[in-house]
């Protein structure tokens, strides 16, 4: 296939983007709605009136930025879940609409295959990653480890028992006083403290590889109430970069398990809290080969859904006019 157009709506970022067959990113358009700030988190409903707003004008400014046109496009690929239903279904329903209109067959791509995939797309003329790897997803709604033999699919090996690794970055920053997202915010302000000031649990009794984020949740809010409001005004570097290590080692404590368990030597991440500059820092340190995309690719984007969809299963018109959204479970996992 010459290009793929995919579609991203799972939750507050409405994407589009056009990916070429051998998996260079042609155009990769990511539209922040911004509005939830002031909720200090996603509001569901208000994700949708804005993807219902912002979806066609993001499909036409990648297919410009590709210097492309619908003509162009010969497989449209879409987010089918996990996700916000409601934001889910404007991307569909998108996706059949642009499909249908062309008689193109359509992909419908689970979202955490789609941060797999991300790393089977070329940067710089090198693809970041190819299989055999353990790849860690971690963002604001998941938390995972896989082992990928294949492009298409992949096999669990560990989940969050509780909170996802974002989710306790955007509450921990919460606690602290500071603005959501709560990740790129908090790991600002750990720049400046001691990660050893304070010390916040890292689930290491969690059997096997999977997680637990409650625990270190639940030790920030104990220890900010028992300071006080001025010492932790006072001291709030301290713990952010302290609560920041121990989400951090807890993800890499499992990779590193993870990694003696299969055998492999090669680690892949994907999800937004990929982007975290420590957690980077402190994966680059296992000795493995270490595959993380670009921060645009991390972060829910249409790339690494247009990614996966060139190894999707494609339906035909009219098959996917009966396709629907799901909110939670992992399709990939089927």
């Amino acid at each position: 296939m010459a290009l793929v157009l995919g579609l991203e709506t799972s939750c507050d970022d409405t994407c589009a983007a056009v990916v070429t067959g051998d998996g260079d990113v042609r155009s990769n358009v990511i539209s922040s709605q911004g509005i939830h700030d002031a909720y200090g988190g996603v509001v569901p409903e208000i994700a949708s009136r804005h993807h219902l707003e912002l979806v066609n004008a993001a499909v036409d400014d990648a297919l410009r930025r590709a210097g492309a046109t619908l003509d162009d496009v010969d497989l449209v690929a879409v987010t089918q879940g996990p996700g916000l239903v409601g934001a889910l279904l404007v991307g569909i329903a998108t996706a059949k609409a642009l499909a249908a209109a062309r008689g193109l067959p359509l992909a419908a791509v689970d979202h955490l295959q789609g941060h797999v995939a991300a790393n089977f797309l070329r940067v710089g003329g090198q693809t970041v990653m190819d299989p055999p790897f353990v790849c860690l997803i971690a963002s604001g709604g998941h938390t995972l480890l896989a082992r990928v033999e294949e492009r298409a699919t992949f096999t669990l090996l560990g989940r969050t028992l509780d909170d996802a690794a974002g989710e306790a970055f955007d509450k921990g920053a919460r606690l602290l006083g500071l603005p959501f997202p709560g990740g790129p915010a908090l790991e600002r302000l750990a720049r400046d403290g001691d990660a050893e000031a304070f010390a916040f649990p890292v689930a290491r009794g969690v059997a096997g590889l999977d997680f637990s984020f409650a625990g270190v949740k639940t030790s920030l809010l104990y220890r900010v109430r028992d300071l006080g409001e001025r010492a932790v005004a006072e001291r709030a570097a301290d713990l952010a970069a302290s609560y920041q290590r121990a989400i951090v080692e807890a993800l890499a404590e499992r990779c590193e398990r993870a990694l003696e368990q299969t055998g492999l030597e090669r680690l892949a991440v994907g999800g937004g809290v990929a982007a975290n500059g420590p957690l980077r820092e402190r994966l680059a340190g296992l000795g493995v080969a270490l595959g993380v995309p670009p921060r645009e690719l991390c972060t829910d984007n249409a790339a690494m859904i247009a990614s996966a969809g060139r190894y999707a299963e494609a339906q035909p018109f009219p098959d996917y006019l009966a396709l629907d959204a799901y909110a939670s479970g992992q399709r990939a996992l089927a």
